[in-house]
């Protein structure tokens, strides 16, 4: 797990994102339980409390569950929910692109071909 301490994101949000993005994807999946409270605070040389509100984070999303003494695991995934996550995923990054877009001075059709190129390039992968 990769931490940026001066990137404008707290840690526990961090924590939380990557976590979330490994249980979206299946890295980590449905039964399976999280790293210890103290043992990711110990890893990380971060706060138990900063790894704790992660896991909370997590936890009101519905991606896990707390099972007194015993830690946090992963919640079933419903395909729907898993697909909707994703595509709200994809809706932030392009406006974040249309507006970096903006910002550049991009015309709607310049934007577009890069998406195309983009696309073309990710098909050969």
């Amino acid at each position: 797990m990769i931490l940026l301490q001066n990137a404008g994101v707290p840690i526990y949000q961090q924590i939380a994102e990557q976590l979330k993005e490994d249980i979206l994807s299946g890295k980590l999946r449905e039964g399976e339980y999280l790293p210890s409270i103290r043992g990711l605070a110990k890893e990380l040389k971060i706060s138990v409390i900063t790894t704790m509100k992660a896991y909370e984070l997590l936890a009101e999303e519905g991606l896990v569950t707390a099972m007194q003494g015993k830690g946090f695991y992963v919640n079933a995934q419903d395909s729907e929910m898993l697909r909707e996550q994703h595509l709200r995923r994809v809706e932030d990054a392009l406006s974040e692109a249309i507006a970096a877009a903006r910002i550049a001075g991009l015309s709607d059709r310049e934007l577009l071909e890069t998406l195309q190129a983009l696309l073309s390039v990710g098909k050969a992968r």
